[in-house]
């Protein structure tokens, strides 16, 4: 599930439950260390609670659309309609 391979260094503070939440994160999955359970939790978080248009695959695809400029322009609604159905 990893949205990006660019990868940054973060140290972060949990409490000791916490911690044995992702202890047992990084059993379950069979992960090699925390910063993959992390990763699975906050994966997790993104797909169940953002919006669409915030998840960063979503916006990386925007960009692209945008910069290659694969757009068909219609003349009219009729037209679109045409292609639509015609599809």
């Amino acid at each position: 599930m990893n949205h990006n391979n660019k990868m940054v260094q973060n140290i972060i503070n949990v409490s000791e439950s916490r911690d044995r939440i992702l202890n047992i994160v990084k059993a379950q999955q069979g992960f090699k260390n925390k910063s993959q359970a992390v990763e699975f939790v906050l994966d997790i978080y993104s797909d169940s609670f953002l919006e669409p248009e915030l998840r960063p695959e979503f916006v990386e695809k925007l960009k692209k659309i945008d910069k290659e400029g694969n757009f068909i322009k219609f003349d009219s609604i009729e037209e679109l309609q045409n292609s639509i159905e015609n599809a």
